[in-house]
């Protein structure tokens, strides 16, 4: 089944991990694939590689794919022509929205700079979830009709806090609240949700498998109810093209939890009591 026949996508973040996957998946569904990337032009060319790959598969549906080059989310410049080039190449259409892209950086709160805290919020925060969407929310309201749909891939670290990655909730919450003022504009048939899985290194080394250092992996899949393994993005990218999809047409400003059950505190699933 091709949920998302003929949709316009566009995937920030796209060449990597979970934003990686999703553009895979969404073209499998028959969307037609938009890439941005920052960092590394030659990942980006490996997803793309991957996504024609796929669509050549079902070329009789017309599924088609782009890579947008370069750009930094957090820049106003930037994200308006990210767009004016997707629409460019979509025919003035864009129909879903995801907001893969984002930093961390770890240290102990005290050792913060100001330029680390400050890039952080701008990448995730600024960028993502509010100049991307922003700009997403009016192209839906100019072109009048049909909706659209904006996703936003967050964090269960806005809910549990995690060590040495003090800016990290911050911005994943100011997010959260971001989606809340999107989703009002329900009435005009956008819908806004979050997926939050666990973070981890959303990078792979060439080849496969994660770069995220053997004994941190150990460490986060203690933490994991669920086979106490961590989850592939391939699973966080079914997530998304379930909420893309009209499947989820009555699915708007929710925060759906993809952790393996993380976010039910595994570390007190033995009874305790504080009493004496």
């Amino acid at each position: 089944m091709k949920r998302l026949e003929g949709k316009n996508v566009l995937i920030t973040g796209g060449s990597t991990g979970i934003g990686r996957a999703t553009a895979i998946r969404f073209a499998d569904e028959g969307a037609n694939v938009a890439i941005n990337y920052h960092s590394s032009e030659k990942e980006a060319e490996i997803t793309l590689d991957e996504v024609r790959e796929t669509c050549n598969t079902i070329r009789e549906k017309g599924c088609r794919e782009m890579l947008v080059q370069g750009g930094d989310i957090a820049s106003e410049e930037d994200v308006e022509r990210i767009f004016r080039d997707v629409l460019k190449a979509w025919g003035g259409r864009l129909d879903v929205l995801i907001n893969n892209a984002g930093i961390q950086t770890a240290s102990p709160t005290h050792e913060v700079t100001m330029d680390a805290y400050d890039r952080v919020l701008a990448v995730n925060l600024r960028g993502g979830a509010f100049l991307c969407s922003r700009e997403a929310v009016r192209h839906f309201l100019d072109r009048g009709g049909g909706g659209g749909v904006i996703l936003n891939n967050t964090s269960v670290h806005e809910t549990i806090p995690k060590p040495q990655y003090a800016p990290t909730p911050r911005a994943k919450r100011g997010s959260g609240s971001f989606e809340d003022a999107c989703a009002r504009v329900r009435r005009e048939g956008i819908r806004v949700n979050m997926v939050a899985p666990p973070v981890r290194s959303q990078r792979r080394s060439t080849g496969s498998g994660w770069t995220t250092p053997p004994r941190r992996r150990r460490m986060s899949r203690g933490h994991i109810p669920m086979g106490g393994r961590a989850g592939e993005p391939e699973e966080i990218a079914a997530v998304f093209a379930f909420l893309a999809s009209d499947e989820a047409a009555y699915i708007t400003g929710q925060t759906i939890y993809v952790d393996g059950g993380l976010t039910l505190y595994p570390d007190f699933r033995t009874p305790w009591s504080s009493g004496s």
